[in-house]
């Protein structure tokens, strides 16, 4: 049997460990987690014996309601036990081993293999670069204390039921005034009641997945495409089915005669992401015949349509047709922030009430205050003022980068249009100097995004997507300066020489 001597002297002796610690724990916490410790790593064995409290806060020089507020919870736990005129004691129970804190865990084998392919789609979410992440916005140009403001206007006013879950499809202000936004500025056709507030696309997708499509069902998606929307139908377990894009957008007519008929369509017509193509009006018009005949459903991204340069935002595939086989998604993480977390879905009539319900059940709707303050910020004028300011911005962001990329454009390198969204495609010759201008960046604190890695299928295009929106005008110049001095000297080694 152990030593009651030796078990008080490692209890004092962890103790003075911890106290040692100099952090805010009360001194309760520690004695716990010393004892805890003690317990989980064997030093005090099943069955033995614990010192009484007043022994304990004796030998220790602590209050004795410290030492039983410690022991309190490990009774409550199951490490320890009470016996009635017996004392507390160490509970019998077996502790799995835990592996060594070095060891790499084996994610081959602890995740599953859909798991395992959907990291495939997910990039690194550890770094945040100042040039060229694609997707981030200005937000150094948000009107934070406007938007606070009208934050606090509804915070204050908030009704009893917004702390109530809900299901209403989202705070109905808001929804009227997207209605007239959407029907003013993209020419959707819709109604308010036909309008979902979800917590991002990302949601809206999942959402569409989950009702509409059944697991091994074909979703056609544009190759190359938008990884976020690719991650969210693989996990549903549909299939996806690469479709390829030129400058006319999606080219359906590029796919074998015996390709399987899809149930979802998903593309980004209005500026393809990443290549930025439009989809031309005859195939806008071709596809919705497609999906009529298939009985199949069109998802309409519209991720950045505001931002468009030399022309009015192009109207909306769903506003096309009565009765469009659409749904519209809309997102106002890269017209606002992020970090809002609020998008929308524009169903038709049939599908609202069970998007409501299902919504509701998985998700809880909520974010009502902000989605009131958001309500205001569009009816009052801000949200257009706001995008008009950031379309300004984003235009000189864009040449900054142009200008900088000048002297490489004139040896050479191809630029993607430019005329709408929030970053450049360089176009590269060949994967093997896509690679080296990638990692050559990380260590220069910059991301380049590979255009290979936004392709399904094969090596892909290589080339770079440039996000230029979300970094400073000073950043965009260090950044394109470096890209195209490294691209200077790099490309003469890993491409054929070109002719004079």
């Amino acid at each position: 049997m152990a030593d009651p001597n030796a078990n008080r002297l490692w209890i004092q002796e962890a103790l003075n460990l911890e106290l040692a610690a100099r952090d805010a724990r009360p001194l309760s916490q520690r004695l716990y987690d010393a004892l805890r410790s003690g317990i989980q790593q064997g030093r005090m064995s099943a069955g033995q014996a614990l010192p009484s409290s007043r022994q304990l806060a004796t030998e220790l020089g602590i209050g004795r309601n410290t030492v039983l507020s410690a022991v309190d919870r490990l009774l409550a736990e199951g490490f320890l036990v009470s016996r009635q005129g017996a004392g507390v004691f160490v509970a019998e129970w077996q502790w799995a081993p835990r592996p060594s804190c070095n060891a790499a865990p084996d994610t081959e084998l602890s995740l599953s293999r859909r798991g395992q392919r959907l990291l495939d789609f997910a990039g690194r979410t550890d770094e945040r670069p100042a040039a060229f992440a694609p997707g981030v916005p200005a937000l150094d140009q948000f009107p934070r204390e406007r938007w606070q403001r009208l934050l606090r206007r509804h915070q204050q006013g908030a009704p009893l039921e917004w702390f109530d879950y809900q299901s209403a499809g989202g705070v109905r202000a808001l929804r009227d005034a997207l209605c007239d936004y959407l029907q003013l500025s993209r020419s959707v056709q819709c109604r308010p009641e036909q309008i979902l507030i979800t917590q991002g696309a990302q949601q809206g997708f999942e959402l569409i997945a989950r009702l509409l499509a059944d697991e091994g069902d074909r979703v056609w998606m544009e190759e190359p495409g938008y990884g976020g929307a690719q991650a969210c139908f693989a996990s549903a377990g549909l299939q996806l089915e690469p479709v390829a894009v030129d400058d006319a957008g999606m080219d359906v007519a590029s796919l074998p005669d015996a390709t399987p008929s899809p149930r979802l369509i998903y593309l980004t017509p209005s500026h393809q992401y990443p290549l930025g193509s439009t989809l031309s009006l005859a195939r806008r018009t071709a596809l919705l015949g497609l999906a009529q005949a298939h009985d199949a459903w069109i998802i309409e991204d519209d991720y950045d349509s505001e931002f468009r340069y030399s022309s009015a935002p192009i109207a909306s595939l769903q506003g096309l047709m009565d009765n469009a086989p659409v749904i519209y998604v809309g997102t106002f993480s890269k017209v606002l922030y992020p970090g809002l977390r609020l998008g929308y879905l524009v169903l038709p009539p049939s599908l609202v009430e069970p998007f409501q319900r299902l919504n509701a059940r998985l998700h809880r709707e909520g974010q009502y205050v902000a989605q009131a303050a958001l309500a205001d910020f569009i009816s009052e004028g801000h949200f257009a003022r706001h995008v008009a300011r950031m379309r300004q911005c984003y235009r000189h962001r864009q040449a900054l980068l142009r200008n900088a990329l000048a002297p490489a454009v004139q040896q050479g390198l191809r630029l993607s249009s430019g005329h709408a969204g929030m970053h450049l495609v360089a176009f590269l010759e060949s994967h093997a100097l896509e690679r080296k201008l990638v990692e050559r960046a990380r260590q220069a604190d910059l991301l380049l995004s590979p255009l290979s890695a936004y392709y399904q299928q094969g090596s892909g295009r290589p080339g770079l997507v440039l996000g230029y929106a979300g970094a400073s005008d000073a950043d965009i110049e260090r950044g394109g300066r470096w890209l195209c001095e490294n691209w200077m000297a790099l490309a003469p080694d890993v491409t054929p020489q070109r002719p004079r």
